[in-house]
């Protein structure tokens, strides 16, 4: 099991930027893909972010693409979503997950789906205003 703590959601006008930070231990990180989910009110969670245990391949929904950055530090056990140009409609809840690739492919695998994860934080509150 992975336990996986979160921080750096808040309050920021829109236009401005947030660093989310995902801390994990309990098993070797590098052997995971770490993704990056939202979900507001009255929405199902979302796909937002992923990237692969080897962090070069990268995955983010449409609405993100070109203002928020995935990474991870494999050495720090640490992924990060770097949130740039924030909008009102990026407001929600935002939590961070791992998952163990499988295959032959594992080394590019991301999961984009709820069920690709196995382990997740406990959320943090982005709220953008206008």
């Amino acid at each position: 099991q992975v336990q996986l703590v979160e921080s750096g959601g808040g309050l920021v006008q829109a236009g401005g930027s947030l660093r989310l930070s995902c801390a994990a231990s309990g098993r070797t990180f590098s052997n995971y893909f770490v993704g990056w989910f939202r979900q507001a009110p009255g929405k199902e969670r979302e796909f937002v972010a992923g990237i692969s245990r080897s962090g070069v391949t990268t995955s983010y929904t449409d609405s993100v693409k070109g203002r928020f950055t995935i990474s991870r530090d494999n050495a720090k056990n640490t992924g990060y979503l770097q949130m740039n140009s924030l909008k009102p409609e990026d407001t929600a809840v935002y939590y961070c997950a791992v998952g163990l690739p499988v295959g032959v492919v594992r080394e590019v695998q991301v999961g984009v789906r709820p069920n690709d994860y196995t382990s997740w934080g406990q959320g943090t509150q982005v709220t953008v205003s206008s």
